[in-house]
């Protein structure tokens, strides 16, 4: 997978994209990033890419010449062009499940008020957000969106298996997780994690991960299917909360 993320500041990417999980499947090549500078496109000697905005306002806005010069440079005939907006398409699992498949991201990251809109309608083909509010400028939002996305990229988890069972994958907040010692200053892990029995210790996942959401994010459990414990270990797996299907 080959990504391309053009931005004003691509000096904020060096240590993210170098380091942790990215960074091990950047070094593999199983994805690989390339972070371009806006201003390379400019054509006057100051390389200007924002201008005031007709009919006033506070502000300025990108320049159409130096983003499409841009796009048109880097794109290949497999591109998938992203624009990050705060009205955007809601960032999800289901939409970095649906990047992780593309062969080419080029990830357009806004700034100031934003671009000129002959840009997102001629040479955008989706637009994300990754929250409902307002950043200096869209470098962090690709960030975040290239982070979610590549864990969907065969290999680059170190254990796959972990995808089904992180907060939100299955549309419910993740259960509590506990490590050595089993009992630190008096305090004690539930015993059913020590007990060996992997159907119980899914039910108590199951119901601990609902029980969080219910507290925490009850917004996620609408229209969320719950599924009655019968009180037998066979039908722990079907108790599980269903996966959040992508889209």
């Amino acid at each position: 997978m080959r990504i391309d993320i053009i931005t004003l500041f691509p000096a904020m990417l060096d240590g993210f994209l170098g380091e942790s999980m990215l960074g091990r499947a950047c070094a593999k090549g199983l994805i690989d990033v390339r972070v371009h500078n806006l201003r390379d496109w400019a054509t006057d000697k100051h390389q200007v890419t924002d201008d005031r905005p007709f009919g006033g306002g506070a502000g300025m806005v990108l320049k159409p010449e130096p983003v499409f010069a841009a796009i048109e440079a880097l794109r290949t005939p497999e591109a998938h062009v992203v624009y990050l907006s705060p009205d955007g398409v809601p960032l999800s699992p289901a939409v970095g499940e649906s990047l992780s498949v593309r062969s080419h991201l080029i990830f357009l990251s806004g700034h100031y008020e934003g671009i000129d809109q002959r840009i997102r309608d001629r040479i955008v083909d989706a637009e994300i957000s990754i929250g409902d509010y307002v950043l200096t400028n869209g470098t962090l939002a690709a960030a975040v969106v290239v982070d979610v996305m590549a864990r969907f990229v065969p290999g680059v988890l170190g254990e796959e298996k972990s995808l089904t069972h992180e907060s939100f994958t299955r549309n419910v907040l993740d259960f509590p997780q506990y490590t050595r010692p089993a009992e630190f200053r008096g305090w004690k892990v539930p015993e059913v994690l020590l007990s060996g029995n992997h159907a119980l210790i899914e039910r108590w996942r199951a119901e601990q991960s609902l029980e969080k959401t219910r507290r925490l994010r009850p917004d996620l459990l609408i229209g969320h299917h719950e599924t009655h414990h019968r009180g037998t270990d066979q039908s722990a797996a079907q108790d599980r909360p269903p996966r959040l299907q992508g889209g």
